[in-house]
C-alpha cells in the first residue's frame, strides 16, 4: 500500500445530516424536518444488525438543505431524503443488505 490508498474500513459508509437552524432561517435545516429522529432509528437497527461493515455518522450541513433529511451512502455517493422509519428500513434492506439502490428515494444534489 502507497501513502496515497486508503484502506476500506467499511463496506458502506453513511453520512447523516443532523443540521439545526431557528424555524425562521429561509434555508431550512435538516433538523427541522426530523432528522434526529430518523438518526436515532437508524442507528439502532444497525446496532440490531450488528453489523461492523457499515459505519454511521452523523454531520453538519450537507449542502442543499431544503430537500432533508439527507442521507449520503459511500462508497457509491448515494444521496437519499428518508422521511420516515419505514424508508430507513427500505434503504437497510433494499440497499445495504441486497445491494439495491433505492431509485424513489435517491435525489441529485443541486447547491
Amino acid at each position: 500500500m502507497t501513502s496515497l490508498e486508503i484502506p476500506q474500513i467499511y463496506r458502506f459508509h453513511l453520512f447523516a445530516c443532523l443540521q439545526g437552524r431557528p424555524p425562521e432561517h429561509p434555508r431550512g435545516s435538516c433538523g427541522q424536518v426530523g432528522a434526529q429522529e430518523l438518526y436515532e432509528y437508524l442507528n439502532a437497527r444497525l446496532e440490531q444488525l450488528g453489523n461492523a461493515e457499515i459505519g454511521l455518522t452523523a454531520t453538519g450541513c450537507l449542502g442543499f438543505c431544503s430537500a432533508g433529511p439527507l442521507m449520503l451512502v459511500y462508497p457509491e455517493g448515494i444521496w437519499y431524503i428518508p422521511r420516515t422509519r419505514d424508508d430507513i428500513d427500505e434503504i437497510i434492506k433494499s440497499h445495504l443488505s441486497g445491494g439495491l439502490p433505492v431509485e424513489r428515494m435517491i435525489i441529485v444534489p443541486r447547491l
